[in-house]
């Protein structure tokens, strides 16, 4: 059996890993977090031994000898948000010889990840970041398409969400750029742009419609012009399914690039915990799309548009798909490279929806 510790298992994303790998047999789910209590109430749930409850602090100096002493075999890595954490975790995993995946977003964290190539080749581990929607489903869906282009020319990337409000540390995270600059690849030259601005509708498949969406910083906006060098333009941007409540962010967005507040992240807690008593008033249902544009095999302008649509609140289980395929493909000794890497190229897009099967999760292809 692989042994997996789900690092922040009672959370948001960390408790539906926990809960898709504890139905693998071949799957050992250790569930971890500062709160004891809490990891216990978790395995009970998922009927696991109450022994399967760990006490573990991702910032404790110990932390690799606790991992080599639990025997843990691979660390999911899920407690955000990570847009301002280091390796510290991940070089615990490296020194107690186990494999590591997580599920950031944070641009810098996911791109900066390769610098431990050297230290996972050398203890024979694999090491992931970014097993989530971005950069695993979306690089998955444009190696898909990818034969379709002679040339790529751009890639828009968005996700917009049903009512289920997300965990606090990812609203921290979200709340954390509103209104800050960063920098994306559009018609072959850098440019700023700031977070949750820019803002567009798109239109989803029935049953969604239209959507309010604006320019968020993900890891796709550094990695996709270094993968595919003739893209001249990667988009991505996100959005609520509360017209309201998206506008109601851009407008806080507004308010810290013009320096009328300093951040939004006061807010965080807050509308975090009004938007769980609005959910039933919320739409359900959810979406993310990718859309290439470029040149066919003929020369001729073509654009395809991809597009993944969850009802019933169970949007949130698609970030978990990565981690849950990867855990799977490390019980297999060499189905996948060690190393350091961010998780693009490392799954299909049947491979990373098979563990969502069961789920009103379907994929509406171009």
């Amino acid at each position: 059996m692989n042994s997996v510790l789900v690092m922040g298992g009672y959370g948001f994303f960390g408790k539906r890993v926990a809960e898709a790998l504890a139905q693998d047999p071949t799957q050992r789910v250790l569930v971890g977090g500062r709160h004891l209590a809490k990891a216990r109430s978790t395995t009970s749930d998922l009927g696991l031994p109450a022994a399967c409850a760990i006490a573990i602090d991702a910032n404790d100096p110990q932390l690799a000898s606790r991992l080599a002493e639990l025997g843990v075999q691979t660390i999911i890595h899920t407690a955000g948000p990570f847009q301002d954490q280091d390796y510290t975790v991940a070089r615990a995993a490296i020194r107690a010889r186990a494999n590591y995946v997580d599920l950031a977003d944070g641009r810098r964290f996911v791109s900066g990840i390769e610098k431990l190539n050297k230290e996972a080749i050398a203890a024979g581990v694999t090491v992931i970041s970014g097993a989530s929607s971005v950069p695993g489903l979306s690089s998955a869906v444009v190696a898909k398409y990818l034969p379709r282009f002679a040339t790529l020319h751009s890639l828009e990337l968005g996700i917009s969400s049903g009512a289920r409000a997300p965990g606090l540390a990812t609203v921290k995270g979200i709340f954390g750029y509103l209104g800050k600059p960063f920098m994306r690849w559009r018609n072959g030259a850098w440019e700023t742009t700031h977070g949750w601005l820019d803002l567009r509708r798109h239109e989803f498949p029935a049953p969604i419609g239209f959507r309010w969406m604006g320019s968020c910083d993900v890891p796709d906006l550094e990695l996709f012009p270094k993968h595919h060098p003739t893209l001249r333009t990667v988009t991505f941007h996100a959005g609520f399914a509360s017209a309201i409540g998206h506008l109601l962010l851009w407008s806080m967005a507004l308010a810290v690039k013009h320096r009328l507040m300093r951040s939004a992240s006061v807010f965080a807690g807050p509308l975090n915990h009004l938007s769980r008593w609005l959910e039933p008033l919320v739409s359900d249902k959810g979406g993310m799309f990718v859309r290439l544009r470029g040149l066919n095999q003929a020369g001729i302008p073509a654009a395809c548009t991809w597009h993944v649509i969850a009802t019933k609140n169970h949007g949130p289980y698609i970030p978990c798909g990565a981690a849950i395929a990867l855990a799977r493909k490390l019980s297999a000794q060499g189905s996948l490279p060690r190393g350091a890497m961010p998780c693009i190229g490392l799954l299909t897009v049947e491979e990373y929806l098979a563990p969502l099967g069961g789920l009103s999760v379907c994929v509406v292809p171009p």
